[in-house]
């Protein structure tokens, strides 16, 4: 056992490449065992992947902690341990009568330094270490721009949001100045964010206008743009559904807005031509409370369940109504499950020939016979009765 301990001593540290744990002495327990190294935020960490039955299991693990949990797991549960490191591999053999046996064998040509990234280091559109005033002034980064370790998910979630941006550049025009509408714009770090990529980082001229309904909120957000020297980066207290203020706009932003209000962003933008919009909708309870079928009943009398069809037939909903009015769209994960279930990010490009008639008599099949008549589809449907009124006058 000592010349194990010994063993694993020199095996959990930076020059680790894997080591699999095999040959289950108790098939109804761990099956197999296989650890890599992480480098985390904090350091150096090992990632155990426990596969029991059809699920892996994963947990991170010290150097220590992972040490002596190896060590019992070859006492009690394997009979075979392969290790792979930079510089020696080694194979571990435990007999019926629980003798061990150990062979190392010294790697002739040492390889690269595996990288240890948890998934690879991503390469973020705000780079790392590269201090921006915004991302200080919302706590996101320190002075020398070290990210907060608590505020790294907003990070990743922002470089995520401008990643969407840059995927439609094409679309706008840098000849000419780019209006932009963010509805629901909340504490702005999205809205910074963008205004910062397109106008500092890409050069684009841009009016942008942020628009919420918490007057505190938008004091901050003002005094901040000021201080930044966004000139043409404004924010205004309003309501989405009473908002009128151009006809002239280019993208049409709406983050987490709750309920209908996302419909009525996007009614709004649909109006106003825009040729870009984004949607992440927040919380949705008009469909929820709509929501009837004699066929799905024994799955709607589950509240949750019944919660969470509604929210993935709204958005449905509202991106096939996109379709039909010349958007090419589609439905995108924003940021990973694990940090918020509400993580769907609805795409709109406004494209010639992009009409989906074909979609119209489905959905108002499948609405009737579900019951549902969201906001958005009132909102059109009224549109189109007034264009239809104004062409009979």
């Amino acid at each position: 056992m000592q010349e194990l301990i010994r063993l694993l001593q020199e095996t959990f540290s930076d020059k680790l490449h894997q080591v699999i744990l095999s040959n289950s002495r108790d098939k109804d327990k761990v099956l197999k065992v296989k650890i890599r190294p992480v480098l985390l935020k904090d350091g150096l960490w090992f990632q155990e992947s426990a596969y029991i039955g059809t699920k892996v299991f994963h947990e991170n693990y010290s150097a220590d902690d992972i040490l002596k949990k190896t060590a019992a797991y070859m006492e009690n549960q394997f009979k075979q341990a392969e290790i792979e490191t930079a510089e020696f591999k080694a194979v571990v053999l435990v007999s019926k009568k629980g003798k061990m046996t150990v062979k190392k064998q010294a790697v002739k040509t040492q390889g690269a330094t595996k990288d240890l990234s948890h998934n690879r280091e991503k390469q973020y559109i705000l780079k790392v270490d590269k201090p921006v005033g915004f991302l200080v002034d919302l706590g996101i980064q320190d002075k020398d721009g070290r990210i907060n370790k608590s505020r790294y998910d907003k990070f990743k979630q922002i470089n995520r949001y401008l990643e969407f941006v840059r995927d439609v550049l094409p679309y706008l025009d840098k000849n000419k100045q780019i209006r932009i509408i963010d509805f629901g714009c909340g504490k702005s770090y999205l809205t910074f964010a963008l205004y910062y990529y397109l106008h500092e980082m890409e050069g684009y001229n841009l009016s942008v206008v942020g628009l919420d309904l918490k007057e505190d909120v938008i004091s901050t957000c003002n005094t901040l743009s000021r201080k930044y020297g966004y000139e043409n980066l404004r924010f205004i207290r309003g309501d989405i559904a009473t908002y009128e203020d151009t006809m002239d706009v280019d993208m049409v932003v709406s983050l987490h807005a709750c309920d209908t209000a996302t419909d009525y962003a996007l009614c709004k933008a649909i109006g106003w031509n825009a040729k870009v919009i984004f949607a992440v909708p927040c919380c949705q309870h008009e469909v929820n409370r709509q929501l009837k079928s004699e066929l799905l009943a024994p799955v709607l009398k589950y509240g949750l369940i019944k919660e969470r069809m509604a929210a993935l037939l709204t958005d449905a909903i509202r991106a096939n109504m996109l379709e039909e009015m010349g958007y090419d769209t589609a439905v995108l994960e924003f940021i990973d499950m694990e940090h918020t279930p509400k993580n769907i990010l609805i795409r709109g490009v406004k494209k010639e020939g992009m009409r989906k008639k074909g979609n119209s008599e489905k959905l108002k099949l499948m609405t009737e016979r579900l019951h549902i008549n969201t906001t958005l589809q009132k909102q059109l449907a009224n549109g189109e009765e007034d264009e239809t009124n104004e062409a009979i006058q």
